[in-house]
């Protein structure tokens, strides 16, 4: 993989993604899994920020986030959240060296439509990975979570979901929500997609050009139609 692309504007949508050093497969186990929850919590308490998806696969992570106050306050989180779950696994199993690759990557991901596409491409990470056959059958994603809220400990920002998602009520984005998933899950419409992991934003044509005008040497930047949406790459 070439060396992660990252640029942090406030305010925007983020898909995050992280592979394990070597691609290794350090989050193998349900136990090494639950140290980077744990520590997504804790950053979720320290930080002002809103989970949208997430989903820790057996080397690599993805995670959506929202910074809707403008602070650099995801950069800051990512740090914690890395750098305290490299420190808990190799303590644990008495190991030394990088856990992680040594930039995450991050796509910035318009509101709306693109927000709900980018959800159903973390949440069939697994099935592509052949662990599962459905995404309500990886417990460590959002899916379960979004389908069905919690009232305790909960991770996703309900609200803030289904407000970037274009609807007024939680009832009906789920409704749609699952709806997605099954249409995508009967068709066998999940590969992977590139644009998700290697864009620098993914959106409408005027939302990837603002994108591309906030970012530094811009001009080095390609603005390109792909299938149902554009991507700066």
């Amino acid at each position: 993989m070439a060396r992660a692309n990252r640029h942090y504007i406030p305010g925007c949508i983020w898909h995050i993604t992280h592979r394990c050093h070597n691609r290794d497969f350090l989050f193998r186990k349900n136990t090494d899994r639950r140290i980077w929850i744990r520590w997504l919590c804790e950053a979720k308490e320290r930080y002002y920020f809103s989970i949208l998806n997430y989903s820790v696969t057996a080397n690599h992570i993805h995670l959506l986030l929202f910074d809707e106050s403008g602070r650099r306050e995801i950069p800051s989180a990512m740090q914690l959240i890395q750098g305290r779950t490299g420190q808990t696994y190799n303590h644990q199993n008495n190991r030394k060296g990088a856990f992680w690759e040594d930039r995450y990557h991050a796509t910035a991901v318009e509101s709306g439509t693109h927000l709900m596409n980018c959800m159903i491409y973390i949440d069939f990470n697994m099935v592509r990975a052949g662990a599962v056959d459905h995404p309500g059958q990886w417990n460590h994603c959002g899916y379960n979570e979004i389908i069905q809220p919690r009232r305790k400990k909960q991770l996703i920002a309900y609200k803030t979901l289904r407000k970037l998602a274009g609807f007024e009520d939680y009832t009906l984005f789920k409704k749609i929500y699952r709806s997605m998933i099954e249409e995508r899950f009967n068709s066998k419409d999940y590969k992977r997609e590139k644009k998700w992991t290697e864009g620098i934003a993914v959106g409408s044509e005027g939302f990837v050009r603002a994108i591309k005008n906030q970012i530094q040497r811009p001009s080095d930047r390609k603005v390109l139609f792909m299938n149902d949406c554009f991507i700066l790459k």
